[in-house]
């Protein structure tokens, strides 16, 4: 069986396949760009109607890069595929306290999940930096809790947790919140490697 080997030519190849499915869609170039390395990570097209970027998304979490902002992830999925050498060729870090004992023991005393008490525990560390979630739309809707609340707005949000409870839910009110720029997907798609896909694409757009 012939197959191809080389990585770039590999690539290439599948963005040729992945460009007829967002024509059609109006995007801009830094658009094609993120769509495309969600679409190429999820190894789905049907992916690229239901990918929702707010207007601002991009060039806020890009200009939050730029200043050497952190990330703060859900899970150690997320945390580790986002590429932390070219952030922290700006200054940034990649963070996650999923496993942090102190967030453990709030969940069980608040009765709450892990990735919320993280997201708490963080506070305002997020204001101004980048929130980025794929597995926990618990996370997520503690994060647009603290923006309601509390006033804490990060640049942007990448929030495309998956799941059959509460992911659908999380994302739709994420897209009609009114304070902080996003990026998402409609539905119950998603996953840790779509919003690494996801923050990587702007990262290497920089």
């Amino acid at each position: 069986m012939d197959f191809m080997t080389d990585p770039m030519e590999i690539e290439r190849r599948s963005m040729e396949i992945i460009k007829p499915h967002l024509a059609g869609l109006d995007l801009g170039e830094a658009e094609v760009k993120v769509y495309s390395r969600i679409i190429h990570a999820a190894g789905d097209v049907e992916y690229a109607p239901i990918i929702r970027i707010h207007p601002h998304a991009i060039a806020a979490a890009q200009e939050a890069m730029r200043k050497g902002r952190n990330i703060y992830t859900d899970v150690e999925m997320v945390r580790t595929g986002i590429n932390k050498k070219k952030l922290a060729v700006f200054g940034g870090e990649v963070k996650c306290l999923i496993a942090d004992d102190k967030v453990a023991a709030m969940a069980k005393a608040e009765g709450i999940t892990r990735s919320m008490a993280a997201m708490r525990t963080f506070g305002k560390e997020l204001d101004g930096s980048i929130v980025a979630i794929g597995n926990a739309p618990t996370a997520l809707f503690e994060v647009l809790r603290m923006v309601e609340e509390e006033n804490i707005l990060p640049a942007a949000i990448v929030g495309i947790p998956v799941g059959f409870v509460g992911a659908a839910d999380s994302k739709e009110l994420l897209a009609k919140n009114t304070k902080v720029p996003y990026i998402t997907v409609e539905g119950t798609k998603g996953g840790s490697p779509i919003a690494a896909a996801a923050i990587n694409a702007m990262l290497y757009l920089l």
